[in-house]
């Protein structure tokens, strides 16, 4: 089905990826576009999934003793300029309130780009002892980057997110923290997102500003681009120290917390159509789908087939499952083409045959296979199936992954399989910052991350040519 491409209004991912990109988060109903620019509207069914996204994780984050917080949007300038690397790295992002009404304000009030700074200030007011440690904090909130450039949930001016916000009385536990998080992150994207993910650390360039330590999950798209999709920074005390959050610990002394911070945004719904999309719409993962079974009748003016059809919609509920029944006056033919095109996972079709064999049909949106499936026990055979679609959808994205990693040796290797085929190249790396620019400058590639799990041979340094043993994936990434 990927292949043959049934939905005119789409333009071909073959022919143009950006403009295919673009049309499904369209087509789909998953955004429109605002009246400022840069900044989009989540339309209902693009919502959805995010609320999805939102149910699963949440209950990740609580089954580890997160809490959620809600902080104001709006930061203070001083206090935002508290840490330096922190309102250095997002000042040229930053959205400024200068009135308040009809008076100018007195401070400037930055829209928040990311939080750490008001839990820091939250936290210099409340923390006491060690007795209250850990504080392990989550919110859902919106942020505002004033990015130069924008593309539905890849980049935008106001995107949707979680951040995770912790203090640790050590920093042995605020690293397990930060581990731990990203951990979360990556087995997320594989049991809900049937995507899978290179998990590593990013270089001292790429981290997060004011971060002793950031790591990633970088994902790998249709198109062989990467993209980052969830990172897990450790700070340390730095922060603790830039906004003298202290507390009385078992010593009976004045010490700082340890600290970390975590998020991952509505850029997962951009990575779900990138990874699995094709040129007939969405193909959307079962756990994350708002409609997991769409039921539409064949023929729905014969006896009993209306009938029918609600009576599979209200078991497949009582199963636990998202179901629609699309009982309209539209062609079946535009029905199959409309969920398709909004990428549900599985389609019932009902019709007056298959009412006189006992029987429904059943279609895969991620191959297109139609099989006929007794009524009794049909609970169990949707059930079935959405597995599989998820196992199918993971599978392929898997072979996408690996098929497009290559394991090279210099920077002419790795400009070469930008020019031709795209993917992460994975190469050793000698740590130097002069090696990193210079791969950017000569093979046109971001270093996306050093891989946790670290082969331990010896190479070269696909630049300078010193013998090391870091290995490190470069791409081209959104």
């Amino acid at each position: 089905m990927a292949q043959d491409k049934k939905v005119e209004q789409i333009t071909s991912m073959e022919d143009d990826f950006a403009q295919w990109y673009t049309d499904i988060c369209k087509k789909a109903e998953l955004i429109d576009y605002s009246s400022v620019k840069g900044f989009m509207i989540l339309r209902p069914y693009g919502y959805a999934i995010w609320e999805n996204i939102q149910r699963i994780m949440d209950g990740e984050f609580k089954k580890t003793g997160h809490e959620n917080v809600a902080m104001p949007a709006l930061i203070p300038e001083s206090l935002l300029k508290k840490e330096g690397e922190l309102v250095n790295g997002f000042a040229p992002e930053v959205a400024w309130v200068t009135m308040g009404g009809s008076d100018k304000l007195e401070e400037r009030l930055a829209f928040r780009p990311t939080s750490e700074t008001m839990f820091c200030d939250h936290w210099h007011s409340v923390l006491q002892t060690y007795r209250q440690l850990p504080m392990l904090y989550n919110q859902w909130c919106s942020v505002i980057r004033w990015e130069k450039t924008t593309r539905p949930f890849l980049r935008s001016r106001e995107f949707w997110w979680q951040e995770g916000h912790t203090i640790h009385e050590t920093a042995e536990e605020a690293m397990a923290e930060t581990e731990q998080q990203l951990n979360c992150y990556a087995d997320f994207c594989r049991d809900a997102l049937a995507m899978p993910v290179v998990k590593g650390r990013k270089t001292d360039k790429e981290k997060f500003a004011g971060a002793e330590a950031t790591y990633t999950i970088e994902s790998m798209m249709k198109d062989r681009k990467a993209l980052q999709s969830g990172t897990s920074h450790y700070f340390g005390d730095k922060f603790s120290r830039a906004y003298d959050v202290t507390f009385t610990g078992r010593d009976n002394k004045l010490q700082y917390p340890f600290q970390t911070s975590w998020g991952t945004t509505t850029r997962l719904i951009g990575a779900v159509i990138m990874t699995h999309g094709d040129n007939n719409g969405l193909v959307l993962p079962p756990a994350i789908a708002p409609i997991q079974v769409v039921v539409i009748p064949v023929a729905a003016h014969k006896p009993g087939v209306l009938e029918a059809a609600a009576e599979i919609k209200t078991r497949l509920e009582a199963a636990g499952l998202r179901v629609k029944l699309d009982d309209s006056d539209n062609s079946p033919g535009w029905k199959f083409a409309e969920y398709e095109m909004k990428g549900v996972p599985v389609r019932v079709e009902i019709g007056p045959r298959d009412l006189e064999k006992g029987q429904c049909c059943l279609a895969r949106r991620d191959t297109g296979e139609k099989s006929f499936v007794a009524l009794d026990g049909l609970e169990s055979q949707v059930q079935s199936l959405l597995t599989a679609v998820h196992d199918n959808l993971y599978a392929q994205a898997e072979k996408n992954l690996e098929d497009n990693t290559f394991d090279l040796n210099s920077w002419q290797e790795v400009k070469e399989m930008v020019e031709t085929k795209g993917g992460f190249a994975r190469t050793k790396w000698c740590g130097k910052l002069e090696c990193e620019l210079k791969m950017k400058e000569l093979a046109g590639v971001s270093s996306r991350c050093m891989p946790l799990k670290q082969s331990g041979t010896e190479g070269v340094c696909p630049v300078c040519g010193e013998k090391c043993t870091t290995d490190i994936y470069w791409g081209v990434a959104y």
